[in-house]
Formats: structure tokens, sequence, C-alpha cells
């Protein structure tokens, strides 16, 4: 039984919940990155480029590959995928970019914290009385 709640307080401790919180998110993030770069930024770069895909680009290991697209080589044979991993360069790229944007404002934010002077604490009557009272006994 005492395994049992150690196991039950490790998982509810506040940075385990965070870091499942981070994958998930993470996780959610790289999907929307891949439909960026696959769906919004690959297309855009075909255009400009008269058509470039940089996901069928591949050599074949073999002479027994014939084909024009990377599905139907990889069918006839062992290919050297460049494109695929040229894609997922950029996609890496974008998220670092993000990320390092995303890092820069909370740092930002984190030192006008800092920054800002400490609220001063109102003095209580009481002591402000004692004080009075110490001052004029000085004269």
């Amino acid at each position: 039984m005492s395994m049992l709640k150690e196991f039950r307080e490790f998982a509810l401790k506040g940075s385990v919940v965070d870091l499942a919180v981070g994958v998930i998110i993470g996780a959610a993030f790289g999907t929307i990155v891949s439909s960026l770069v696959d769906d919004v930024i690959m297309p855009l770069v075909g255009a400009v480029t008269g058509g470039l895909d940089f996901s069928n680009y591949f050599l074949p290991l073999s002479g027994a590959v014939t084909a024009t697209t990377l599905a139907e080589a990889r069918e006839q044979g062992a290919v050297f995928a460049y494109g695929k991993f040229l894609t997922a360069v950029l996609k890496f790229i974008i998220i670092a970019w993000v990320l390092f944007f995303v890092i820069k404002a909370m740092n930002t934010m984190k030192r006008k914290e800092e920054a800002k002077p400490a609220p001063v604490a109102e003095t209580p009557a009481d002591v402000k009385l004692l004080t009075e009272i110490r001052d004029l006994l000085k004269k």
C-alpha cells in the first residue's frame, strides 16, 4: 500500500503534471508545424520555384528503382529520401524559431517584473504614532 501512495505522490507533483501538459501541448504544436510546413510553406516554395516538391526528392540505391515518386520508388527498392529529410529540417527550424521568440518574450516579461520596485508596506498607525512621540521627545 505504501508503494501505491508513493507513486500517487510522485505522479501528482506539480512538476510531473507540468511536464505532462508540456508534452501534450508540444505534440499538438508539432502537428500544427507539420501542417504549416506541408500545407502552406512547401506549396509556396513549389509555386515560387516552379513546382519544386521536396517530399519526392530521392536517390535510388539500386538499379531496380525506376519510379518518379517516392512512394512508388520505395515499393521498387531501397531509396535515399533526402527530400523528406529537408522537410524535417525545415520543420525543426520553424519550431526552434518560434520557441526562441516565446522564450525571448518570457525573459523580457521576467526582466520587467524584476525591475519593478517592491511595493513599500504601509506603516501601521501605532508605529507612526510612536515615531511621532519619539520625535517630539527628542526636541
